[in-house]
């Protein structure tokens, strides 16, 4: 524990949502744009990419290198994360099939688009996490993968 009352993992997990949050702040008032990673990553697969590569990149060499930095900084990272290789393939395509979905992702309507009180946002964060815990769930205590 740091500091004696917090878990180390409460203290990561602030330090990471206060840099989205700044990233978010940041892009909005020196582009005047909305962060939504789900929507900066599909860039890579429509095209768009030379369009306005000036805000794709850095977020993209962001994107992989501050874990990269965390992990050499820190001496590695402990996870719970499945072995099962098909089950992580397919939590990975239903949370893109989400994300297309809702026209965006968690960066998009649950730092953004919640902040700024939209409907829309509000009812999709609800959604993903209520279907986030109960996948949760089945996959600990239904079906035992976890």
């Amino acid at each position: 524990m740091a500091f004696g009352l917090i878990p180390t993992d409460w203290i990561w997990g602030l330090a990471g949502g206060l840099m989205i949050g700044a990233a978010a702040a940041l892009l909005l008032l020196f582009n005047g744009r909305i962060l939504g990673a789900s929507g900066i990553l599909a860039r890579l697969t429509d095209g768009s990419l030379t369009r306005n590569g000036s805000e794709t990149l850095p977020f993209l060499a962001a994107l992989i290198g501050a874990p990269a930095l965390a992990v050499a900084l820190s001496g590695g990272a402990t996870t719970q994360v499945t072995g099962n290789y098909a089950l992580l393939i397919t939590g990975g395509l239903l949370v893109g099939f989400g994300a297309l979905m809702a026209n965006g992702c968690t960066s998009g309507h649950g730092v953004c688009g919640m902040s700024r009180f939209s409907l829309r946002s509000i009812v999709s964060t609800v959604i993903y996490l209520g279907f986030g815990m109960a996948a949760y769930f089945v996959a600990a205590y239904g079906i035992g993968v976890l």
